[in-house]
């Protein structure tokens, strides 16, 4: 009978000392391509009505009913400050777990189209710029460059700090500040 080998954080480095790659998936928003750490999601759902809350924060889309549980759906474009998510036949809600002070949060981020599980080693990220970034760079873990372009991998528990977004009934404008 074979062990189960069961992988930790602190197992990731080889005997040799190399880091080992992490896993995103990644992911279209307003014709830009953003990943979120692959241990965050639980599932990629088709786009399904959401029910409207009312006064809650212009980026919550709404709410689900997935599997008997209520999950707030965030229409990520909207936290960023961008136009909001046109929904068509590939737009997806990723549902996702994020660690908050008190207990992990389930939350869907409402996205245009899923891409692709990215491998990426340690070695591939690049710090964020302190400037010329169309989010704020709290909501960044690092770039990565792929096919001629940056991948923003996401900050989730920042992105999604569901303190903030509760606190801000009107709207994003005080994260433009």
């Amino acid at each position: 009978m074979s062990e189960l080998a069961v992988t930790t954080a602190s197992d990731l480095t080889t005997a040799a000392g190399e880091e080992l790659v992490h896993q995103y998936l990644s992911f279209i928003l307003q014709d830009r391509r953003y990943a979120l750490d692959g241990l965050c999601v639980r599932e990629i759902i088709e786009y399904q009505r959401t029910t409207k809350v009312p006064m809650a924060n212009r980026c919550v889309h709404g709410v689900i009913n997935l599997r008997g549980a209520v999950v707030p759906v965030i229409d990520l474009s909207l936290r960023f400050n961008h136009a909001k998510t046109q929904i068509d036949r590939r737009t997806c809600i990723i549902i996702v777990e994020v660690a908050q002070p008190d207990a992990p949060q389930i939350l869907g981020i409402l996205v245009d189209a899923v891409s692709e599980v990215l491998e990426v080693a340690p070695a591939e990220m690049n710090p964020v710029p302190a400037f010329g970034n169309s989010i704020r760079s709290d909501f960044i873990q690092a770039m990565v460059h792929r096919e001629d372009d940056f991948i923003i991998l996401l900050a989730i528990e920042n992105a999604l700090a569901v303190a903030e977004i509760a606190a801000l009934p009107d709207g994003n404008k005080a994260l433009s500040a």
